[in-house]
């Protein structure tokens, strides 16, 4: 799968943990600010997380064991014929970009759109010398957005003075460049459940920082509160102002105005955050083969190679990790090396979705010679790992097997083998 759409669903993960915290622990807060600050540097975070990988302990090679040096395989273009040029993404497996970027067209468009007609409306009736723009045919009474406040033509002037000074609020505080990053999140995540959810609760803490400091500088809280029902009723607004009549957030707003002040002790909930990044990163990690999940590797990957025939416990406890003499391979080690490189081809699959990682296959060197119960002690991907059993797997017998008092016994060698894109 394209790196990108791997990293946006590592990203939207991110969201969902943060989203969780934001929930549990933070949004019966009255400290409106931090909540802000919190919503918006998760969705920053979120993005950038996801280049953070925590090695996750490999499975272990004995200091003891035969050990060959790293060998490193480059990915070559022309070492591939071009047969398969022209095929197209869906023959490629590659159709969860297909389904990805569709989603990203859809709703990039949306969000030019509506940027269009709030930037139309704004030139249309704006006058010299004033930021308040009086409209009519849209149901809400006023909303804030690049600097200019917009009245419904039909309130009263009490009515137009109170929700000026709330939307004064909003741009005091820049809520609208909230909203366009927000936005501007949901098309890059518009798959992703949670990064709604912190749109919406972003939306709300705005309006509860603006009811506050109305509130705080004069205004009746019973006639604010009226003012908020007598504006209860369907509304159609632009996705990305901030609306005073949002019907869905009246009930919540006049709760969060009577609500006790929360202590600046709160702020230590934010410590919470801490385990769910270090949960979120050990998963993400430890499910990741090389920037891929092992769900991913399934979604696009061939069905991996059936397992090898069952060994008995006692031929691996025959076998010997250092023994008197060890197996010979005819040329020496240099030529094993150079066998293997000159024999690995990079699976094209695995070029294509850009992984690379280094593959560690285990191999005994039986008594006779022979190069057999080849396994995978450390895999990256299904591809890489297949290519690496095959080649293994074409040794030719070792010259001399391995010797211990005086008998051949059977003897375990690891080599790594590197895939690397240039």
């Amino acid at each position: 799968m394209n790196a990108v759409v791997i990293h946006m669903i590592k990203a939207s993960l991110y969201v969902a943990a943060f989203y969780f915290v934001y929930r549990v622990f933070l949004s019966q807060d009255t400290l409106y600010s931090r909540n802000r600050k919190f919503i918006l540097a998760a969705a920053v975070t979120s993005l950038i997380l996801p280049f953070f990988t925590l090695r996750i302990s490999e499975p272990l090679v004995s200091e003891f064991q035969a050990k060959l040096s790293d060998i490193i395989i480059f990915y070559r273009e022309d070492a591939y014929a071009a047969t398969e040029q022209g095929s197209g993404l869906i023959r490629n497996q590659n159709w969860p970009v297909l389904v990805y970027l569709s989603g990203l067209a859809v709703f990039g468009l949306k969000f030019i759109t509506d940027l269009v007609e709030l930037i139309w409306l704004i030139n249309r009736h704006r006058r010299s010398g004033s930021r308040i723009i009086r409209f009519k045919g849209l149901n809400t009474a006023g909303f804030s957005a690049f600097g200019h406040i917009f009245i419904n033509e039909r309130l009263t002037t009490g009515e137009a003075e109170d929700i000026i000074k709330h939307e004064e609020n909003h741009l005091a505080h820049y809520h609208s460049v909230d909203i366009l990053f927000i936005e501007f999140i949901k098309v890059l995540q518009w798959f992703n459940p949670a990064i709604y959810m912190f749109s919406r609760s972003l939306k709300a803490i705005h309006e509860y920082q603006a009811d506050e400091e109305c509130i705080s500088t004069g205004t009746s809280l019973k006639k604010y509160q009226q003012l908020l029902l007598n504006q209860i009723f369907s509304s159609r607004i632009f996705t990305i102002t901030n609306s005073f009549s949002n019907p869905s957030l009246i009930k919540k707003r006049m709760i969060m105005m009577t609500k006790k002040r929360s202590r600046a002790l709160a702020n230590l909930k934010l410590l919470m955050v801490l385990p769910v990044i270090a949960a979120m990163m050990i998963l993400i990690s430890s499910c990741s083969q090389n920037g891929k999940s092992d769900q991913e590797a399934e979604m696009i990957a061939p069905p991996p190679p059936p397992p090898p025939p069952p060994v008995s416990d006692a031929d691996d406890a025959n076998t010997f990790e250092v023994v008197d003499q060890m197996p010979e391979f005819e040329g020496g080690e240099m030529a094993l090396l150079k066998f293997i490189a000159e024999n690995t081809n990079y699976p094209e699959a695995a070029a294509k979705n850009g992984i690379q990682g280094r593959v560690i296959v285990r191999f005994a060197v039986e008594a006779d010679g022979r190069v057999e119960r080849i396994r995978i002690l450390k895999g990256v991907d299904p591809d890489l790992d297949r290519e690496a059993l095959r080649v293994v797997g074409e040794l030719p017998d070792f010259e001399k097997p391995g010797v211990k008092d005086g008998k051949n016994v059977a003897v375990w060698y690891a080599v790594p083998i590197n895939f690397a894109l240039r």
